[in-house]
């Protein structure tokens, strides 16, 4: 392993370490439940974390580096289990540079009802582009759980899916990204539920779903300034 790929991976289990405080900040995990991984670029690598060990004791030292069929290549302890599933989605799905597991409470109860959150709200459509997907049952361990992901994800504007009766998965082209969905999905199903037990939500026209979307991808926020000519 090159020096620069050693700096490289260090720096990503300090990410993936910091970024699983954001999980507990949140409140979208309990005990020992939950993680965040990341894929190390131009390498078929990817940081997770170690297998049932407390937040307050995780740091960059105990992150688990894994090749993309999840095999330890670095590192003390055992992997997430849910290794195999961040496995299989970097494998499948090149683009993605993070992917976070919670059981957040809100999202998580719309899964175990095995439905998809509608969109009615602006936020929603925003980061979401539409509804939260609903993806199958899986059993936890093995591949079935990334495959359920990939394949209710492909093609889809949503970064979260709610995985029927176990909870959520997001994805995103870094691991900040993915805790940022993962945040948002649970912000979003908690409106939602309250929304539901009210009464009956208003919907949003699709038109407008589609534009929400393309205003909050595209122009919302700061974007690098272009190159000045003298």
């Amino acid at each position: 392993m090159s020096v620069q790929s050693g700096q490289q991976i260090a720096r990503l289990r300090e990410t993936v370490a910091r970024l699983h405080g954001e999980l507990t900040r949140y409140g979208l995990v309990a005990w020992t439940a939950g993680n965040v991984s990341a894929r190390v670029p131009g390498r078929d690598l990817m940081v997770i974390k170690p297998s049932g060990v407390d937040y307050d004791d995780l740091c960059a030292d105990n992150m688990v580096v894994c090749d993309l069929d999840g095999i330890v290549v670095e590192g003390d302890h055992a992997p997430s289990s849910d290794t195999a599933a961040h496995a299989y989605v970097y494998r499948a799905m090149p683009e993605v540079g993070g992917v976070v597991h919670t059981h957040s409470t809100y999202a998580t109860a719309w899964a175990a009802r095995g439905e998809a959150i509608p969109c009615h709200l602006t936020a929603q459509a925003d980061e979401f582009g539409g509804e939260i997907p609903i993806g199958p049952f899986a059993l936890i361990g093995g591949d079935d759980i990334g495959k359920g992901i990939v394949s209710t994800l492909t093609g889809h504007r949503s970064p979260a899916v709610l995985m029927r009766n176990h909870g959520v998965f997001t994805i995103g082209r870094d691991a900040r990204s993915a805790v940022k969905a993962a945040v948002m999905c649970e912000d979003v199903a908690r409106t939602a539920h309250l929304a539901h037990a009210l009464g009956q939500p208003v919907p949003i026209d699709p038109a407008d779903v589609d534009a929400l979307y393309d205003r909050y991808q595209n122009v919302y926020g700061q974007r690098a300034a272009s190159p000045t000519t003298t």
